[in-house]
Order: structure tokens, then C-alpha cells, then sequence
């Protein structure tokens, strides 16, 4: 078959089984990296834009401004240049070089700023991509963090590939949680075909998720998870419960998975996984999904320089 657009190759990822991390064979991967751009948030990037360009807030010639912390901005700036669109992304200055590098590789504009700002703070990124949608004509910002096109793009396609890649014998499903989209859609989807599906967040380690107040955030090294404020895209009552995974936990499992199952992926995976293995490993005879957001080859010069990693305080 040949396909007209790399859009139309967005979704259809492996599941793969994790038997050499965990032994007993009951938790399996959601390879979301096979994606076109290299990451889940090509799922929403396509469906964000359809709906506005059905709805006519995005018309031909148009800029599309998002602030991100690379993947949806990848994802959208991949739709961008294939639909002729004008891509700007703002994003907080603890992204990966290699992650900017791939949105300007795109074409997108990148403006940075710091990440620990407020996102009322005018310099913020969040701030940032609100004074560019205000003063470009044409404008429009997808705005992951309250566009139901955001978890309705799982609801219609991670949960159905990962019920019936699983032919309906998934347990367990397990998903960090950023906008709360990927794991408010699947979760809904999947939670619809059995009810006794369990959700399961994983929230780095200073994410409001897991703290018991607002003392307990704080800043932390994973990208692309966790944040300081609730996301209107995220249905609280889907998650059943959530596990906080440290930054030393998620990169030392993010290793492991690539020497051990040959599969090189983003610290956010790593993140998902410890949270998943401990989930595995409460009772084998449940089948566990956790799915792995994006590739390594976005943080070579983090995870994998050990320099980086020694100098965070993280064992190589």
C-alpha cells in the first residue's frame, strides 16, 4: 500500500513484549516512536488541525503557534509542512537540543524561555504563544492543554489499536501524564470495553499529580510530563491512581530498556516503565500496557552522555 502523506502513517504502532526487563512476560510496549515525526503527539497534532480546519479557526496560509515541550510541536509542524502552514513554537529552555534542532528541521520557528516561570508570567512559553496567536494575523494555537481534540485523537485511536492489538486481554494500562490526553483517551476507550481496566498515571517526582500540595512541585529533568496546574484536557476521574517516579528512577530504567530490550527511548518512557514494572509486579496473571511516548535519539545529549548524567547526580 502506498500512502498519499506521511499524515496518513500517523498511528498503527507495535506492541512489544518486555520479557527480558521483566521476566514473567505480562507487561508489553506501546512503541509510540514508530510514529512519522517520533512520538505520540503525532495523534493529536492531526486530529487538533483537522478540527480547525473544519471549524474554520485555521485557513489556508495560516500560523499555527503552540508552546510545547517538542513532541507536539513536532507533531504539528510536521502536519505544517505537509498542509503549507507557518509553524512557531515556544518551548521551555530545559528541551533537548536535539528536540529543538528536529521542530527547526521542520521549518517551525523556535522562541525559548525559561522553565521555571510561572505560565502567567509574561515571559513565560505558555505567554509566550498567547501575544503570538494575539498579534499574527490568521493565527491559531491548537492549545493541547484544553482542546478536546487532544484526548478524543486516543479515544479514537491508541485504545482501540491497543484493545485490539491485545485482543482484549489488557489488564492494566499505563501512560505518564502531561496535558492528561493520551491517558484520559485511551483510558475512557478502554474503560468503556471493560470497566475493570485499571488506569494508572505516572507523574515525575515535583508534578502536581502526586504532590500533596503545592509546597511539594518543583522542578525536575524528565520532558514532556507532569505539570504545575490541572489541564482541562485531563478527566481525573479516568486515572485510578497515580505512582511518582524520580528522575534517577526514570533515567536508570530508560537505560536499561535499550540494553536490555533494544529499544532507545525518551526518559519520560523510562519514567512510565518503572511505574509500569511496579504495577507488573503486584500479580503476573494481569497483562500490563505501558506506553512508551518517544525515542532517545531526541535526548542523546542528556540521557545518554554521561557526562550529563554525572553531573545531575545520576549513575550512568
Amino acid at each position: 500500500m502506498i500512502h498519499e502523506d506521511a499524515i496518513s502513517v500517523v498511528g498503527g504502532t507495535p506492541i512489544v513484549r518486555l520479557a527480558r526487563l521483566h521476566p514473567p512476560g505480562n507487561l508489553v510496549a506501546k512503541i509510540e516512536y514508530m510514529n512519522p515525526a517520533g512520538s505520540v503527539k503525532e495523534r493529536i497534532a492531526v486530529n487538533m488541525i483537522d478540527r480547525a480546519e473544519e471549524q474554520g479557526l485555521l485557513g489556508p496560509g495560516g500560523t499555527i503557534v503552540e508552546p510545547t515541550s517538542g513532541n507536539t510541536g513536532a507533531g504539528l509542524a510536521m502536519v505544517g509542512a505537509v498542509r503549507g502552514y507557518r509553524v512557531i513554537c515556544t518551548v521551555p529552555d530545559k528541551v533537548s537540543r536535539e528536540k529543538i534542532d528536529l521542530l527547526r528541521a521542520y521549518g517551525a520557528e523556535v522562541h525559548i524561555a525559561p522553565t521555571e516561570l510561572d505560565s502567567e508570567d509574561p515571559d513565560s512559553y505558555y505567554s509566550m504563544a498567547r501575544r503570538f496567536t494575539e498579534e499574527i494575523e490568521g493565527a491559531f494555537s491548537p492549545d493541547q492543554y484544553t482542546n478536546e481534540a487532544n484526548p478524543r485523537a486516543h479515544y479514537l485511536t491508541t485504545g482501540p489499536e491497543v484493545w485490539e492489538q491485545t485482543n482484549g486481554t489488557v489488564d492494566v494500562f499505563v501512560a505518564g501524564v502531561g496535558t492528561g490526553g493520551t491517558i484520559t483517551g485511551t483510558g475512557k476507550y478502554l474503560k468503556e470495553q471493560n470497566p475493570d481496566i485499571e488506569v494508572v498515571g505516572a507523574d515525575p517526582q515535583g508534578s502536581i499529580y502526586t504532590a500533596m500540595s503545592e509546597d511539594e512541585t518543583h522542578q525536575y529533568k524528565v520532558e514532556g510530563v507532569g505539570e504545575d496546574f490541572y489541564p482541562e484536557t485531563l478527566d481525573r476521574a479516568i486515572v485510578d491512581r497515580y505512582l511518582m517516579v524520580t528522575d534517577a528512577e526514570s533515567f536508570e530504567v530508560t537505560r536499561r530498556i535499550a540494553r536490555l530490550e533494544g529499544l532507545l527511548v525518551g526518559g519520560s518512557s523510562g519514567m512510565a516503565t518503572h511505574a509500569a514494572l511496579r504495577v507488573a509486579g503486584e500479580d503476573d496473571s494481569r497483562l500490563v500496557v505501558v506506553l512508551l511516548p518517544d525515542s532517545g535519539r531526541g535526548y542523546l545529549s542528556k540521557i545518554w552522555n554521561d557526562e550529563w548524567m554525572a553531573e545531575g547526580g545520576f549513575d550512568n
